[in-house]
């Protein structure tokens, strides 16, 4: 069964009508697949490497070059100098500009024609023979490689595209990221998933601050709390700042000394 291509789909423009911007795609995406690396990497300092307690040698007499020990870096089995240890790759990239990129990226996608929006896939029990066949109906060439973009809840869609090869990848609209529409020769939403983008775009692409729970955009300070317990039944109320007393100030000037007064 061959899905219904929509013709002329309402593509937002604050998603798919943007001018993409390079140098942020560039910077998620290397962020991306940094993140993507187990940074397991390890190797044995001359620290680390068992034996070499004792001496080889002594210091003089044998005509040979002077060592301490025979794990050093430049003895066989010996330790690594400079190698690697594990570590993380990760980098932070403010939410804004992954949602940036991720416009851009749909956006250059668009501009050459590469955004295709179906009503519905028609799968009701998963079957992955339907849906190449439904692949094959839009015109996807045989090395191209396609992202699905697809509802959470389509089960039988999920079981039908995932059988299909590295040339067919899927996703959700909450794990759609910059560095999958690149890869992509085209990418292939729903009228349900395009919908979901569209309200996402409409919150500003990224959750309010205070769902978020980050206190990096200024959130306010706590308010003071009267340290008087409150009768049960009675809200606490703000204590108030406290008035700080202005100086007295005498109306009339003392009077200079005369001589002899003492000082």
């Amino acid at each position: 069964m061959a899905p219904v291509v929509v013709e002329h789909p309402e593509l937002p423009a604050a998603i798919f009508g943007i001018q993409p911007n390079v140098p942020v795609m560039h910077q998620v995406v290397t962020a991306q697949l940094a993140a993507a690396r187990s940074g397991t990497h390890s190797t044995k300092g001359r620290a680390e490497v068992s034996g070499g307690g004792a001496k080889p040698w002594r210091q003089k007499g044998t005509g040979r070059a002077r060592q301490g020990s025979s794990r050093a870096p430049h003895w066989r089995g010996g330790g690594v100098a400079h190698g690697p240890s594990p570590r993380s790759y990760r980098q932070r990239t403010p939410k804004k500009m992954v949602w940036l990129a991720l416009r851009s990226a749909l956006s250059d996608r668009a501009a050459s024609g590469a955004v295709v929006v179906v009503e519905d896939w028609g799968l009701s029990v998963p079957k992955t023979k339907v849906a190449r066949q439904a692949l094959d109906a839009l015109g996807v060439a045989g090395k191209e490689r396609v992202l699905v973009v697809l509802p959470r809840d389509d089960e039988a869609a999920w079981k039908s595209f995932r059988n299909m090869g590295e040339r067919v990848a899927m996703t959700s609209v909450e794990e759609l990221s910059a560095y999958d529409v690149l890869v992509a020769d085209r990418v292939v939403f729903t009228a349900s998933t395009l919908a979901a983008i569209a309200a996402r775009a409409e919150k500003g692409g990224t959750a309010a601050p205070e769902a978020l729970g980050d206190e990096s955009f200024g959130a306010a300070s706590p308010p003071v709390i009267d340290p008087t317990p409150a009768t049960p039944g009675s809200e606490v109320p703000l204590a108030s700042p406290p008035e700080v007393p202005e100086p007295a100030m005498s109306e009339e000037e003392p009077a200079p000394p005369t001589e002899g007064d003492e000082v």
